[in-house]
C-alpha cells in the first residue's frame, strides 16, 4: 500500500468506552489539522460502543465517506493486537494514537505533524498531557517529573523506565512497515515494549512539552494499575 503524504491515520482502539466516545471524536472531528482519518477497531464490546459511533456518524455527515473506518473485531484480541490492526489498515503518511476514553488538544495534530516535517530524524513525537478525574475536567493538573526530552529519552528506557504518554504519539507509517506493531507478550506494559522497539531500531524519539493530550482517570481504565506509579 502507497502511504498517503500528508494524511494523518488516528487509530483508536475501544472495548466498552461507548460513555466516552462521542467526546473522544469530537476532539477529533474538531482537529485543526484537516488531512486525517479515523480508524476506530472495536475489540468485540459489549455495551453500546458501536451505536454511538454510527450515530455520532450521522450526526457529523460521515457517513458513506473514508474519513471514519469503523472495524468490529468479532472476538476480543486485547489491546495489542487490536490496536495494530487499526496500524495495518493506516494510510496515512503519519499515524496517530487517540485512547477511547480520553480527547486531544485542537491543534494537536496539526503541531505534531509539522514537528516532523520540521525534524526529518525524528520517528515518533510524545506531547506533554494532563490528566483529569472522571466527570471533573475543569481540575486538570500534569503530572509532575514523569516525561523526559532528548537523549535522556533513550536513557530512561534503558534503565527500565518508562517517559512517553502512549495516547499521545504520532510516528512515521513507513518505520512502522519496517518494525511492525506492538508485542502480545507483555500484558499490561505493550506501549513501554512499542517504544522500546523503536529505541531498538535505531529511532529518534522526542516528547513536546506543550500539553495536547487530556488524559481521563476512571476506575475501568485499561493502565489504572501503571498509571498509580506515575502520579
Amino acid at each position: 500500500m502507497q502511504r498517503e503524504p500528508g494524511k494523518v491515520s488516528i487509530v483508536i482502539t475501544n472495548h466498552n468506552r461507548a460513555a466516552y466516545l462521542a467526546e473522544c471524536l469530537d476532539s477529533l472531528h474538531r482537529q485543526t489539522y484537516v488531512n486525517k482519518e479515523i480508524i476506530i477497531v472495536d475489540d468485540a464490546s459489549s455495551d453500546r460502543s458501536i451505536d454511538v459511533v454510527r450515530a455520532w456518524c450521522e450526526k457529523n455527515g460521515v457517513v458513506g465517506t473514508d474519513s471514519l473506518i469503523l472495524v468490529k473485531l468479532p472476538r476480543n484480541a486485547g489491546f495489542s493486537g487490536a490496536i495494530t490492526t487499526g496500524f495495518f489498515l493506516a494510510r496515512g503518511e503519519f499515524i496517530a494514537v487517540q485512547d477511547a476514553d480520553d480527547f486531544s488538544h485542537s491543534s494537536r495534530l496539526e503541531k505534531q505533524v509539522a514537528y516532523l516535517q520540521s525534524e526529518p530524524d525524528v520517528a515518533l513525537v510524545g506531547t506533554n498531557y494532563a490528566a483529569f478525574k472522571d466527570a471533573e475536567k475543569d481540575r486538570q493538573y500534569v503530572p509532575a517529573n514523569w516525561l523526559s526530552y532528548g537523549e535522556e529519552i533513550r536513557s530512561v528506557y534503558r534503565k527500565g523506565g518508562h517517559c512517553v504518554c502512549h495516547g499521545t504519539i504520532m510516528f512515521r507509517g513507513d518505520v512502522f512497515d519496517r518494525i511492525g506493531g506492538l508485542s502480545r507478550k507483555i500484558v499490561g506494559a505493550e506501549d513501554y515494549d512499542f517504544i522500546v522497539k523503536f529505541l531498538e531500531h535505531k529511532a529518534r524519539i522526542e516528547n513536546m512539552p506543550e500539553i495536547l493530550y487530556y488524559y481521563r482517570l476512571h476506575t475501568n481504565q485499561r493502565s489504572l494499575a501503571y498509571y498509580s506509579k506515575k502520579e
